[in-house]
């Protein structure tokens, strides 16, 4: 089992902000885009025993991670770990089908994946959840344009030295992507280190 130090810090701040958001009175269908190690997921699967998880990653031994945490904690309400690239048309996340999902949770995804990652996230999202459906990303983000503090600069300058294509997104950037995707951004949420949950709602069929 793979044990991130970062996901061991935030698994419970993150949920605090779940908490706050999601009906623990009926059952609901959740999918992690980007699980890495496992820790998140398995974290929440503890927390809210209504809502089925649907862990996923791009990288084998990530899904062998989640795998192994599954095995351990003997948890029902997760499924088997899929292969997914959010890069990638939702056609090909495993099956999922459009409007079937109450909540995809994407965690430290955005900042160190090439763009069309993101785009590929919102676009999925738009799809495939339901109607006042939630999509909650966690990581850190540059506000009109501004990235602080001192750090989070320093951080998004060696990302961009190690690929031109990660680095800090702009939240208005990701607003726009939302936006086009039938999403709207109802909540931003500062949280520990730097980083911020952002909270976005799928708009109801007219």
């Amino acid at each position: 089992m793979l044990c991130a130090s970062a996901a061991e810090r935030n698994k419970e701040p993150i949920l605090s902000v779940l908490r706050e958001c999601v009906d623990t009175n009926r059952p609901l269908k959740a999918l992690e885009i980007s699980s890495g190690s496992g820790q998140h997921v398995m974290h929440f699967a503890q927390a809210f025993r209504n809502v089925t998880w649907q862990p996923s990653d791009v990288d084998s031994q990530s899904i062998s991670s989640v795998q192994a945490y599954k095995n351990h904690l003997k948890l029902d309400n997760v499924n088997p770990a899929i292969y997914l690239d959010a890069s990638q048309s939702w056609e090909s996340w495993g099956g999922v089908q459009p409007e079937s999902l109450d909540i995809v949770v994407n965690i430290n995804m955005i900042h160190i994946s090439p763009v069309a990652c993101t785009h590929g996230l919102f676009k999925g999202a738009g799809v495939i959840l339901k109607p006042q459906g939630l999509l909650l990303t966690y990581g850190p983000y540059a506000v009109n344009g501004v990235i602080t503090p001192q750090s989070n600069v320093d951080f998004d300058y060696s990302l961009r030295q190690r690929n031109p294509e990660w680095g800090l997104k702009d939240v208005s950037f990701l607003n726009s992507l939302a936006e086009e995707n039938g999403l709207f951004l109802q909540k931003m949420v500062d949280m520990p280190a730097n980083n911020k949950c952002l909270l976005f709602r799928k708009e109801s069929q007219v």
